[in-house]
């Protein structure tokens, strides 16, 4: 296995419970080679995104500093980031989330309480696992 990772995941939420459920959904990730990384608001959710090229970002709407909207309108459009494969995560399951959601540039919108083992599943997919 390389000494640097050549997979990443950023999970951003500002929940310390969120964060830490999905990483332990992702465990089995790690095993392989993945790097989980986290951030808790929007504006350090960007920086890293930025400085660390995440293959995959769970990334919540409702987070400080910066919502995660925001956060995916600027890695997809003004960035260029299209590599950064993108999975909203929120509590908010109307149309209108969607749409906004959509029109930002996200691959994937995925309503809370998620399923763990599509979570997963996603994961494995996205990563090419």
């Amino acid at each position: 296995m390389a000494d640097t990772p050549d997979k990443r995941v950023l999970i951003v939420d500002d929940e310390a419970f969120i964060r830490l459920l999905i990483m332990q959904t992702l465990e089995e990730l790690e095993e392989l080679g993945v790097e989980i990384i986290t951030a808790d608001n929007g504006l350090d959710a960007l920086e890293t995104i930025k400085q660390q090229m995440p293959n995959l970002v769970f990334l919540d709407v409702m987070i400080p500093r910066m919502s995660g909207f925001d956060v995916c309108r600027k890695v997809k459009r003004d960035l260029a980031m299209s590599e950064v494969y993108i999975v909203i995560l929120t509590a908010k399951g109307q149309e209108y989330d969607r749409q906004v959601s959509q029109e930002a540039g996200a691959d994937v919108y995925m309503t809370k309480p998620f399923d763990p083992d599509e979570l997963l599943e996603l994961a494995r997919n996205v990563l090419a696992i």
